[in-house]
């Protein structure tokens, strides 16, 4: 007994002993806490103390001298030895710096006197963690323009570069160049080529440590970026060659990852001539890794070929700007630009341009523009130039040749041959013709190796578009100087072969036969290489780019290689223009039939945007059969239509675009009944989709769907719907019938519904109604007035409290319904009495106050019941 009293009166002394620490803490200023817990041999007190600088920073921001003893205590904590207390300092740091930048005039000068030394100093700390942080509070003040910028190139530069010299550790070195990379954007071009530059050059090359490259590596593109310009093609571009041929499969992984931004830093000539190549050997590295990268950002690559003088076919001009620019520019390398400069505007599909436009043909506009020609193909006599009718002005063959007899078919696909390969000739491949035979070669004996396999399709695809012209010149074409002009006066048959000439005349007499020489089945591969020809990409990234569907590209590149094919189709289509549609359209159409559903919900949701780059003619041939399968696929693939439903619509003709109007209902039944998002996002669209239709469509189609909508279960969908009701109201506005019915349905329907939840529908849209002035205040009073001003004696509160608002702050805001003009005059005042004297303490309420707050979507909410 005597014991346990013991103890009893230890554990009170012990209750008062805490309780009179605490009251002694109470009792100690800010100021006298912080220097009480800043020397504590406990490192937790010392945590507590740099956790709460801030707090006691805030405690005293009024006195300018206790604001510098915390400061100058800080500089004292910062001399701490133990690293997570020096962590948690600086991560307070950043708070500090803005608290100082709102007070400076009290305390000016504090971060670049006080706080600023701390930063730089732990960017060098022998703790890991406690570096990190400092690189993080570092960025953070840099994104905040807390530094000033002298501070920055005179204090925080000099020791990131001295952090990366040889002598430094291998993860200090890394983790400065890392930083180094993230600050020279914020820095400016000029700080970064003085001081970052010289030595991100040098990293670049370091032999010892691929992770300091790896790091280099995959900055490079930030790196262009601020360099920009003949800097970076000068002294980056190489280092990046070097970068790509690294030992290290994780360095060349790293450059294809940022090949994108490389290319966007680089001019025109070294993204065609030395980048393309580059890239090339990167799809075909015997990393599966680097291959996988590198097929990832092969469209990003290609995306970047699109510029604002690129052949993409968008050229969106108002209509006197059109009218004026008919005129044919020739380019700086002699050939004319092709002619596909069509108003999107007012052309639409464009399948005229893309038809009479080939990727081989170069196209002049007048009798100078024979310029452009070879010096060989030029005709020897020039006719005068013939007017071209307007719906011949975008015929290709009036702007290179003027008519010729026709030929002989031999004859005929030897020029074809000879302008094809003058015009495809590649201008600095990276790897000539021989080199690329002995890699084949090399790769052959393990040709059963899936990964080899895909490494030599990829050295035969670069090696038939690098070097065409020097195997197909040999075996079919004659020395230029033994060939004359096939347009000259001379008869065709002097030069031809001697075999050629025993055939007699019918060589070149005009027969309805052309084709009788030639087979079918080597015609029918000669069309369709030719239909993936174009001249805006090198062809070798096309090809490689539309062999991203093959299957046997899953198995050795990637599972997921079809669906970025997908994500970056679009912006190859836009890349290319809608001329060039015919390269792409069998890859969409083998997309858009892809086994995985991710694939096809990838197109789903970009297929808007690529109508409006190809345009309506287009849109209506080759899209809309794809978008109609899209909807009847799984929900996945079906949101993605949804959500761009609107966007999608509109770019159609009219009629087709009234077809989906018996559609639209389908989009009511889902996969899973739960999935109330889906209906959500139907109301939605329904809403943008009234601009689409007439009135009389509106109310056969949309009307059923947005009453049935306005009855769902989830109180989300309901809401949504309420406002899609409110702007049929407005539609039907122009059509007095067709109102006139729809506000006699939603009397019946809602205002005379048998759930208070009806009931309580009709009084929000009733307010929607007014508030969005749907409908003019003389319609309101004749239709929905009366049976709104019934619901006063409705035995549900949440339906008299929403009439009470309605009245109060949306219908009596309104001078219309407070004069004498109005008939419905006394039976609305009536009423309001009548709420304010409910039994409802909330009725009485709104319909007695004005609250601050008249927002239907703020008040209104409030009293709307909910499923979920």
């Amino acid at each position: 007994m005597t014991a346990s009293v013991l103890q009893g009166h230890m554990y009170i002394s012990a209750c008062f002993s805490v309780l009179d620490f605490v009251s002694q803490d109470e009792m100690l200023t800010p100021l006298g806490r912080l220097d009480k817990y800043i020397s504590s041999e406990n490192i937790f007190n010392r945590q507590m103390v740099a956790r709460s600088l801030l707090d006691t920073l805030r405690a005293i921001s009024e006195d300018e001298r206790e604001c510098v003893s915390v400061l100058e205590r800080i500089d004292r904590l910062a001399d701490d030895s133990e690293p997570t207390v020096r962590a948690e300092l600086m991560e307070q740091i950043p708070h500090i710096a803005i608290f100082c930048q709102e007070n400076r005039p009290s305390i000016p000068f504090a971060f670049s006197k006080y706080l600023l030394p701390i930063v730089v100093r732990y960017l060098s700390d022998q703790n890991n963690l406690v570096r990190k942080t400092s690189q993080a509070a570092l960025l953070v003040l840099l994104e905040q323009e807390l530094m000033e910028r002298g501070d920055v190139e005179s204090l925080v530069c000099p020791v990131l570069v001295d952090l990366t010299a040889p002598d430094s550790s291998d993860d200090v070195k890394t983790e400065a160049m890392a930083i180094i990379c993230k600050v020279a954007p914020m820095v400016g071009r000029d700080v970064t080529e003085r001081l970052f530059l010289p030595r991100f050059c040098e990293m670049c090359c370091d032999c010892r440590m691929f992770h300091v490259r790896k790091v280099c590596a995959a900055n490079f593109g930030d790196m262009c970026g601020v360099v920009g310009g003949e800097a970076a093609e000068e002294l980056l571009l190489p280092r990046f060659f070097q970068l790509c041929s690294d030992n290290v499969w994780g360095v060349r992984k790293a450059c294809a990852e940022c090949f994108m931004t490389v290319s966007s830093a680089s001019s025109p000539d070294v993204r065609r001539t030395k980048l393309s190549s580059l890239f090339i050997s990167l799809i075909s590295d015997p990393s599966r890794w680097v291959r996988q990268a590198a097929f990832q950002s092969l469209g990003q690559f290609i995306s970047t070929f699109a510029g604002p003088c690129s052949n993409t076919g968008q050229y969106f001009r108002d209509e006197a700007q059109w009218s004026g620019s008919q005129t044919h520019r020739t380019s700086a390398d002699g050939v004319c630009p092709p002619q596909d400069s069509v108003d999107v505007a007012e052309e639409g599909g464009g399948e005229q341009t893309a038809e009479v436009l080939s990727a081989d043909e170069p196209c002049c506009a007048d009798a100078d523009a024979q310029k452009c020609l070879p010096e060989e193909t030029q005709p020897s006599s020039r006719p005068p130039v013939q007017e071209i009718p307007e719906q011949e002005l975008f015929n290709s063959f009036h702007y290179w040749r003027t008519p010729v007899p026709r030929i002989a078919p031999e004859l005929e696909l030897e020029l074809e041959l000879e302008l094809e390969l003058e015009d495809r000739r590649p201008s600095a491949p990276a790897l000539d013709r021989k080199q690329l035979q002995e890699l084949i070669e090399n790769l052959e004996p393990h040709i059963d190796d899936p990964d080899v396999k895909a490494q030599v399709d990829v050295l035969t695809a670069a090696l038939r578009a690098t070097g065409l012209d020097s195997g197909l010149e040999d075996a079919f074409l004659e020395p230029r100087a033994a060939r004359s002009n096939p347009f000259s006066s001379q008869q065709p048959s002097e030069h031809l072969p001697a075999d050629t000439q025993r055939r007699g005349s019918s060589l070149h007499v005009t027969h309805d036969d052309d084709d009788s020489d030639l087979s079918d089945s080597s015609l029918s591969a000669e069309d369709q290489r030719k239909s993936k020809q174009q001249d805006v990409v090198p062809q070798a990234l096309l090809e490689q780019y539309l062999s991203m569907t093959d299957p046997s590209r899953a198995q050795t590149v990637d599972m997921e290689i079809a669906r970025h094919c997908a994500f970056s189709l679009p912006g190859v289509a836009l890349t290319l223009g809608r001329q060039n549609w015919h390269c792409l359209r069998d890859t969409y159409e083998t997309l858009a039939s892809d086994m995985q559903w991710k694939v096809r919900r990838t197109l789903a949701f970009s297929i808007h945007e690529l109508a409006l780059i190809l345009g309506d003619q287009l849109t209506a041939a080759h899209l809309v059969p794809i978008f109609n399968s899209f909807l009847k696929d799984l929900d996945e693939v079906r949101i993605g239509v949804l959500k761009h439903l609107y966007d999608f619509l509109k770019l159609l003709h009219q009629d087709t675009r009234r077809k989906y109007l018996y559609q639209l209902q389908e989009f009511l039944v889902t996969d899973n009944s739960r999935n109330w998002r889906f209906r959500s996002e139907l109301a939605e669209q329904l809403v943008l989709l009234l601009e689409l239709y007439s009135a009389q469509d509106v109310h056969d189609y949309l009307r059923p769907l947005a009453l049935c909508l306005c009855t769902d279960r989830v109180s989300s969908v309901r809401w949504t719907s309420y406002r899609l009701v409110s702007e049929i109201i407005r539609k039907l506005s122009s059509c007095s019938s067709l109102l006139v019915s729809f506000l006699g349905e939603l009397v019946e329907k809602f205002c005379h519904s048998q759930k208070w939840s009806g009931r309580q529908a009709f009084a929000f849209v009733c307010q929607l109604s007014i508030e969005e002035e749907c409908l003019s205040l003389d319609q309101f009073s004749e239709h929905l007035l009366p049976p709104l001003l019934q619901l006063a004696s409705d035995p549900v509160p949440n339906v008299r409290v929403l009439l009470a608002k309605t009245l109060r702050q949306t219908l009596l805001e309104r001078e219309y319904f407070l004069s004498s003009v109005n008939c419905q005059q006394v039976a609305l005042e009536h009423t309001l009495v009548a709420l304010q004297t409910d039994v409802d303490k909330d009725v009485k309420y709104f319909a007695s106050v004005h609250p601050g707050s008249t927002r239907l979507n703020e008040d209104a909410m409030s009293t709307t019941s909910s499923t979920y």
